[in-house]
């Protein structure tokens, strides 16, 4: 895996930006482990204001579930480090700001490991309308059906090495990427 740079990420921002304010589509974004660092990615690129309709920084696994719907008995389960609790986050988010696109990043970013998952291990997931036919699933990229059927989720399971802060970079280049990928 090619490490993230500041570079990619804006040039990752700047795709969504031009792409959806094109094509007349939003992007709403519910982050955990990049605390903000996707929405402020998009917000530095001039025009984020047409495409950008909010975030939520859902830090605390009870604001995962209160606030962008996440399933309860899954959380008790698995944990928010899951791909199905990515899924779950990315569609809240969607839904609740009214937006085509949620973005949602979960993980843990270290320095140690939290929630039954080692350091570095995220997923982000990419909800929507998929606009594409989604590549065939593999065991780090793959699609879930979320909210009732209409709607799929893109989700990247990563195992991302480094700090804390090349994790949270790392985290935000992917998720920006994969919907950039996405909306081509």
């Amino acid at each position: 895996m090619v490490d993230e740079s500041a570079a990619d990420v804006d040039q990752s921002a700047a795709q969504i930006v031009s792409a959806l304010s094109e094509q007349g589509r939003t992007v709403a974004v519910a982050e955990s482990l990049t605390g903000g660092m996707v929405s402020a990615s998009l917000v530095a690129i001039a025009g984020a204001s047409a495409v950008l309709r909010g975030a939520v920084v859902a830090y605390a696994v009870d604001v995962k579930r209160d606030v962008l719907g996440v399933d309860p008995d899954l959380l008790s389960a698995n944990g928010p480090v899951d791909p199905e609790v990515a899924a779950q986050m990315a569609h809240g988010v969607r839904r609740l700001l009214k937006a085509d696109f949620g973005l949602a990043t979960t993980g843990v970013a270290g320095p140690g490991p939290a929630d039954g998952a080692p350091a570095g291990r995220v997923f982000v997931a990419v909800a929507g309308a998929l606009p594409k036919v989604p590549e065939p699933a593999t065991d780090q990229r793959f699609y879930l059906p979320v909210g009732h059927g209409e709607i799929t989720a893109a989700v990247l399971r990563l195992d991302l090495p480094g700090d804390r802060a090349a994790v949270r970079l790392g985290s935000t280049g992917r998720v920006l990427e994969l919907l950039a990928d996405l909306i081509r």
